[in-house]
């Protein structure tokens, strides 16, 4: 069975690069470009790792994640935040909201690799 994350990123650009990077390393990768297509998508495929970044349009990653958790069927997939804003107020935010971890752009890719195992399994 393939372990699944879903990654959700407002910028194509971004959003297609860490799909390529994460598919080449043996992940099975849905993709969302706001909040409200990564409730459905997380509610319908119950992915095993969100990666979250938390500045998008329609509905930004606090809002859905917060959301995420209040779902029985998604409250419980681990949920790491990403965003290009590094600052203290983010991070509390983004952990306060429901994230397991909060990672600044540009991702340490390794890094990421290492987080997304270890709360991957906590979740299985």
């Amino acid at each position: 069975m393939a372990f699944v994350i879903l990654v959700v990123e407002d910028n194509e650009m971004n959003r297609e690069l860490l799909i390529r990077r994460l598919q080449k390393r043996g992940y099975e990768v849905l993709a969302a470009a706001n909040g409200k297509d990564a409730l459905d998508i997380a509610s319908r495929e119950a992915p095993d790792v969100i990666l979250m970044d938390m500045c998008m349009p329609i509905m930004d990653g606090w809002t859905t994640v917060r959301q995420l958790k209040a779902i029985p069927k998604t409250q419980n997939i681990p949920v790491i935040g990403v965003s290009a804003n590094g600052l203290h107020r983010d991070r509390e935010e983004a952990m306060a909201a429901g994230c397991v971890a909060f990672e600044v752009k540009p991702i340490d890719f390794n890094r990421l690799l290492s987080l997304i195992q270890d709360f991957g399994k906590k979740a299985s």
